[in-house]
Order: structure tokens, then C-alpha cells, then sequence
């Protein structure tokens, strides 16, 4: 499913205008839509009380629909008019002639009569602002969005639902007004906006549901950012051969792991075999490999060539790019450490990479990168790069909050200027191709929110591409899997105490789920 910009929103109702479906059409089959969902994710709205917020403009129309079609369902609804509306506001005579009560904020001093109708009522339908809004919220706005949220704080059980976004959220940023309410339900129209799937954005966002207005999907061609959905990941599954070997699902070489983080080699080397290649090697010093060997017998090893006084040798990297050759993929980062020596066994090794030879970095060979100008031009291949906004506010020189303020174009722009496959971390994770594509992860789970996740992410990716996916289609189709088989532990374990390992054996079921799901036909 596309995921669009408030702009690439009205582009697509001017082309539906063009293409004979009129405003008036698409706010009838909007409001309809909003009054339908809502019936359905609340139950019977009959005998409910429904006060109905609405703003000054087509997120307001749609409001009044909605309203319309509340009161068709049995429910009490009154309208709270925040704005007046066009005396000639067809929508909202439609609405009081179906025998909607009616309150405006012009004849409400200082919101009394709001105060009073809001403790009374089951639902409030926010349809005061939708993506047009972008100015600061003050005046009767402020107000009012004010008493809702006092009102929603002292009666939790009032179920909040916004039409297309909470009211004060950028559509594209996620960033939110002081003012927006944390809203149970959004149920945006046509197509979800990027703000919704922002840190921020989806913690005022809550539950989000999309309802077609009508808006036909060949208009939507073109437009560079989707969502993951198992039909599309379900054809990235690499095939399984029964007359195949180890060599046929690929080879991958690890560097990772160090004296105070010697599960991270274990987490992203079980990831990688887990995820289906066929052979995978960790490179590691003497103290690391027995550790991990102990708990991944499935892997093998290369010692990495030690000084005589302890550490890793200075030319340490010329043996690991000979042992190099005989690989598909090179998976450096995880557990690594600060040390200086880890730093320039690491970089003189992807440095030195043959041209074309595929790369996964993640964790501290980011950081390490972060302090090389100009790092990318170093790499000159396209690679997959896993930072989470920390590393990728060092990679940028930004602060961590400029990383999240406008993750989505950061992600984009950075991909195409360093050339690189970018997974951007976090909850709905972002994979931006260095050509312009853009795909969002729309399963955030508080399931992955430990140590040691971000290690097994990486190592299903460099599996995935192992076994010949492309650096793009091995990214997305290795955030999916990773968040289905957390989804999978949270449904068993609850949202609390899982451990990165737990994700491993996971991970087949995973696949092995996404195989057997039914495709769905329209």
C-alpha cells in the first residue's frame, strides 16, 4: 500500500477530479467510510453518545458526513462546530435535518457548554484539521483540543477517533502540536500519510485504520513510498531448491564480536543462518570464537592473526580479505567495540574490498565510519547500512532529534548522496534505496526494544542476501521478517522480557508462515 505526503494527497484528488470523480464524491464516500469503521472497531454505535468535533474545513465536511451516517446507526451525535461553516453547507443540513443536535463554539462562552457535553459522552470523532492544517494551533482550536484532552485524562475509557489524522499532526513530519490528542483510532482516508508512522505521529495516531474513498489505485503509480505487506515480501522469499546444497544458498563472513560483547557475534551469525544461507563464518580473536562456538555449532570460524604481546594484528585485514574471497557477503559492525584496533582492522578491510563485493554494515563500523569524511565515497558500491537514529544522527552530523523531526526525507536524500541501501531503525523501520524508493514498516513492536535485536536484524539481511536477494529487497523483506517473529513471541510472551535470542528460532516459523498465507486477491 502506498504511504504519501500531504501533498501527494491532493495531487491524487485533483487527478481523481480529472478523471470525473468530484470533491463532493470523495468527501460523501470519506464520511460514509469513518461512520462504517467506527461501527465497526466500536461495535454497535446504537444508543452511543457521539460528539462530533469540526473544523473549518474538508476535514470538517468529512466530519459532518460521518455525523449524518452516526445518527442513520442509531447513535446520539451532536456536533461541536469549532468554525462557522458556508451558510450553503449542504453536509451540515443533510446533517441537522437527520435530527443531529448542534453546538457551536461562537455562542459557547469560554467552551462551557463543551465542557459539560464531553464527560457524558462513549466517543469523540476529531474532525477538525486533516492534512491542510499546518499553522500553529491557538484561539477557540487551542480550546477546545484542550478540553478533550483534560476530558480524555480524567475519563480514559472515552474512545477517541480522528478522521485521516489527530488534529495538530503533521502529515508529513509526525511532528504534533502541543494540542493534539492521543487519539484510540485514526482512520485515514484513501491512503495513510507518512506523519502517522513517525515516532511521534504514531503515538498520537493510535490504532490506524484506512478506508477507501474511491480514489483508484492506478493513480498512485509513481509514487516512491509503500508499505511492507506480506504479499509483496512473500514474493521476496528466496526459492529452496530440494536438489540444492550449502553453497547454492551463500556464503557469509562475519566480523564481530569483542571481549565485552561477544553475543552480538552470536545473534547476527545464528541470524544469518537462520534466514536460510548456507554457510556462515565469524571472524574473531581467540577469546571470542570459543564462546560463541559453543552456542552456534552450526557455524565455522577464522582466528584472526594475533601480535605477540596479545590483539589483533596490524595486518590482520590482509588475511581476512584473502578468507574474503571465498564469500558472498561481508556482515561487519556488530559487538566490535571502540578500540582502535578493532576500528582499523575493520575499516582497512571494506575499504579494500574488491569493487562489487557486497556489504552489510551495522552498529560500530557506522560509528567508526562517522568519522571519516566523505566515508561513502570510500564505498563506492552500493552496501546496506543499519544504523538506528543515534548512529545515523553521527553519520549525518545532525542531533538525534533533527534525525527524527523529518526521518523519512533524511532517509531518502542520505540513501541517494552516499548511494547506500539505508535501514533506518526504530519503531515502522524505513528502508530508502539509493534510487528513490522508500518503504516503511508498519508493525512497531515493543517486543524489540532490547539489546542484541539490532544484531539479529542485520544478520537476516546479510543471509538474505546471500541467497541472491538484491540490497533493497533483502533489507525490506529482513525488517519484515524480523518484526513478524517478534510479533509471533509477543502474542505467546506478552510485550515484556524477551530476549534478542528468543527471535532465532523464530525466524523459520516466520518464513515458513509467510509462505503458507493465502495471496490475496482483490
Amino acid at each position: 500500500m502506498k504511504i504519501i505526503t500531504s501533498k501527494e494527497m491532493q495531487q491524487l484528488e485533483d487527478r481523481a477530479e480529472r478523471n470525473g470523480i468530484t470533491s463532493d464524491a470523495l468527501m460523501q464516500n470519506a464520511g460514509r467510510a469513518v461512520a462504517q469503521q467506527m461501527q465497526g472497531v466500536l461495535g454497535s454505535v446504537a444508543d452511543k453518545k457521539i460528539v462530533v468535533l469540526i473544523g473549518p474545513g474538508n476535514n470538517g465536511g468529512d466530519g459532518l458526513v460521518a455525523a449524518h451516517y452516526l445518527k442513520q446507526f442509531g447513535a446520539d451525535v451532536t456536533l461541536y462546530l469549532c468554525a462557522e461553516r458556508k451558510a450553503d453547507d449542504e453536509n451540515l443540513r443533510q446533517a441537522l435535518d437527520a435530527g443531529v443536535l448542534c453546538m457551536e463554539a461562537t455562542t459557547d462562552a469560554e467552551q462551557e457548554g463543551l465542557a459539560q457535553l464531553l464527560p457524558g459522552c462513549d466517543t469523540v470523532l476529531d474532525a477538525i484539521f486533516g492534512t491542510g492544517q499546518s499553522r500553529y494551533i491557538g484561539g477557540v482550536f487551542l480550546a477546545v483540543l484542550s478540553a478533550l484532552n483534560r476530558n480524555k485524562k480524567v475519563k480514559p475509557a472515552i474512545q477517541i477517533v480522528s478522521v485521516d489524522l489527530p488534529s495538530g499532526l503533521n502529515g508529513d513530519s509526525g511532528e504534533a502540536d502541543p494540542c493534539t490528542p492521543f487519539a484510540d483510532y485514526t482512520i485515514t482516508l484513501g491512503y495513510p500519510k507518512r506523519g502517522l508512522f513517525a515516532t511521534v505521529g504514531a503515538l498520537h495516531a493510535g490504532k490506524v485504520l484506512v478506508v477507501d474513498i474511491g480514489i483508484p489505485a492506478e493513480l498512485t503509480k509513481g509514487l516512491p513510498c509503500e508499505s511492507l505487506t506480506d504479499d509483496d515480501m512473500r514474493s521476496l522469499l528466496p526459492s529452496r531448491s530440494p536438489y540444492a546444497h550449502k553453497g547454492t544458498f551463500g556464503k557469509v563472513l562475519v566480523l564481530a564480536g569483542s571481549a565485552n560483547y561477544i553475543g552480538a557475534a552470536y545473534l547476527c551469525c545464528g541470524a544469518a543462518l537462520r534466514a536460510g544461507a548456507g554457510l556462515v563464518t565469524l571472524a574473531s580473536d581467540r577469546a571470542t570464537q570459543p564462546v560463541v562456538a559453543g552456542l552456534l555449532p552450526e557455524a565455522t570460524y577464522f582466528h584472526l592473526p594475533e601480535a605477540s604481546m596479545g590483539g589483533t594484528h596490524p595486518d590482520s585485514y590482509k588475511a581476512l580479505l584473502d578468507e574474503a574471497a571465498g564469500y558472498d557477503v561481508f556482515l561487519a559492525g556488530c559487538g566490535l567495540g571502540l578500540k582502535e584496533s578493532a576500528k582499523t582492522l575493520a575499516l582497512k578491510t571494506i575499504f579494500r574490498l574488491p569493487h562489487g563485493y557486497k556489504t552489510v554494515l551495522d552498529a560500530d563500523v557506522l560509528n567508526y565510519l562517522a568519522t571519516i569524511p566523505n566515508w561513502w565515497g570510500r564505498l563506492p558500491d552500493d552496501a546496506v547500512i543499519t544504523p538506528h537514529p543515534g548512529e545515523m544522527a553521527r553519520l549525518c552530523g545532525l542531533t538525534i532529534n533533527e534525525v527524527h523531526a523529518d526521518r523519512f526525507n533524511l532517509a531518502l536524500h542520505k540513501a541517494e548522496e552516499w548511494n547506500k541501501t539505508i535501514v533506518l531503525k526504530g519503531a515502522n523501520s524505513i528502508i530508502a534505496s539509493p534510487h528513490g524508493a522508500l518503504r516503511i514498516n508498519c508493525y512497531a513492536n515493543a517486543v524489540l526494544s532490547s539489546a542484541g535485536t539490532g544484531d539479529v536484524l542485520s544478520g537476516i539481511i546479510a543471509g538474505l542476501v546471500a541467497q541472491g536477494l538484491s540490497f533493497f529487497d533483502a533489507a525490506c523483506l529482513g525488517v519484515f521478517l524480523h518484526s513478524k517473529a517478534a510479533e509471533a513471541l509477543c502474542s505467546g510472551l506478552g510485550d515484556a522480557g524477551m530476549l534478542a535470542s528468543d527471535l532465532l528460532p523464530e525466524l523459520p516459523l516466520a518464513i515458513k508462515h509467510l509462505k503458507e498465507t493465502p495471496q490475496f486477491v482483490a
